[in-house]
């Protein structure tokens, strides 16, 4: 172990992670439809996951928002029932195992589970058609525990145009603004990984809360639609948001883009959806690999975009979303969520100094929660609920 991994360890022991997106949810949806006795996360499960708490704490994990994702194929109320199973199994997860998870809703619950020396179990919904253009299912997911829903997934919605998918309202629609401003008063955070520059520009002009990005990197270091351009990055300050590097290597490095794309092809190929990370489709993802031998991004990659992202947005505007369990591919040094302290070591190593890697790590992702419900605290205050339909 290198010096600056040692002192990443330490730094990590009193400001640990908040990530912000972890697909282990879905994951035990798809391999055992949530059968916990046969993933027992309390013990190690690196031959079917990334996430399990050993490696949790391995990796100076203190904060985890566990996406409540369903796929954006799920329309109506098959969306809605799902992303209902999908924060049943977060409760499940920290009944379960609550000597080490805590369910956290606010940033003071992420702070106790601090002090506790817990992992503190936040939730966040991704894409918006798991509300089924309904604000009062917005408000009831609020109620359940979600603190973020991206707004977007892989498709455009009936109200917010997606990152990956053709122009159909050139950003937000009249409802989807509305949507924006209900999250801003329920004290939900809005998570902008996913969709459209121009969901993103109108997002941040109707947000009266900082906004997030969960797992979104730096556009200007790879041309990927699912990152972030310049131009967003600059309106962080403003703002007060948070963007979290993600670690999927087809957003993080170049070369990984087109070997993706053709991965991507042969899953289709096979009858199979390109993000299907169950037993069969990573035989036939890893039979692709063995046949076209992929791009391998590192720690290094990642933090290309850290540096860049801090010079754009500043230090007080970055955070981590490793999207671990909901890629089928991973870094080579951060192959699962042990892994953060090789990225800490890497930052340190670029002359990153302590209170930036605090900042980075906890104190900023706990901040714009905190500042998400002092919004709403005001928002309340000055009107009801919104029962607008699109």
């Amino acid at each position: 172990m290198t010096a600056a991994q040692d002192a990443a360890r330490e730094l990590l022991t009193d400001w640990p992670v908040v990530d912000g997106h972890n697909d282990l949810p879905w994951a035990l949806r798809e391999q055992v439809r949530y059968d916990l006795d046969q993933r027992d996360v309390a013990t190690d499960q690196s031959a079917n996951l990334h996430t399990d708490i050993p490696r949790l704490r391995a990796g100076g994990v203190g904060a985890q928002f566990w996406s409540v994702y369903v796929r954006s194929d799920y329309a109506g109320d098959h969306a809605v029932s799902a992303t209902l199973e999908q924060i049943d199994v977060v409760h499940q997860l920290t009944t379960r195992y609550a000597a080490d998870l805590r369910l956290a809703t606010t940033a003071d619950d992420m702070e106790a589970a601090r002090t506790e020396g817990r992992i503190a179990s936040l939730m966040g919904a991704e894409g918006g058609h798991s509300i089924n253009n309904s604000l009062a299912t917005l408000r009831a997911f609020h109620a359940l525990g979600v603190r973020y829903m991206t707004l977007t997934h892989n498709d455009n919605n009936d109200w917010a145009d997606s990152a990956t998918d053709t122009p159909r309202h050139h950003g937000l629609s009249a409802f989807g603004e509305e949507v924006v401003r209900e999250m801003n008063r329920c004290g939900m955070l809005v998570d902008l990984s996913h969709v459209s520059p121009d969901t993103m520009r109108d997002a941040l002009r109707v947000s009266t809360a900082p906004v997030i990005f969960s797992h979104s990197s730096a556009r200007a270091v790879c041309d990927h639609p699912r990152n972030i351009p310049d131009d967003v990055l600059a309106q962080l300050p403003a703002n007060g948001g948070v963007a979290m590097a993600t670690f999927v290597p087809k957003f993080v490095l170049p070369a990984a883009v087109e070997w993706t794309l053709r991965a991507d092809e042969n899953m289709r190929a096979h009858g199979l959806h390109h993000l299907d990370t169950t037993a069969q489709g990573m035989a036939v993802q890893r039979a692709f690999e063995a046949a076209n031998p992929r791009p391998t991004a590192t720690a290094a990659t990642v933090a290309d975009h850290l540096d860049h992202m801090r010079q754009v947005a500043g230090i007080d505007h970055i955070g981590i979303g490793g999207d671990f369990d909901g890629t089928a591919f991973t870094p080579a040094d951060l192959a699962d969520v042990a892994g953060y302290p090789n990225l800490i070591a890497e930052l340190l190593d670029r002359t990153w100094s302590p209170t930036d890697i605090a900042k980075l790590t906890w104190q900023n992702a706990v901040r714009v929660l905190r500042d998400a419900e002092s919004t709403a605290r005001t928002e309340q205050a000055l009107r009801g609920p919104s029962n607008v339909a699109p």
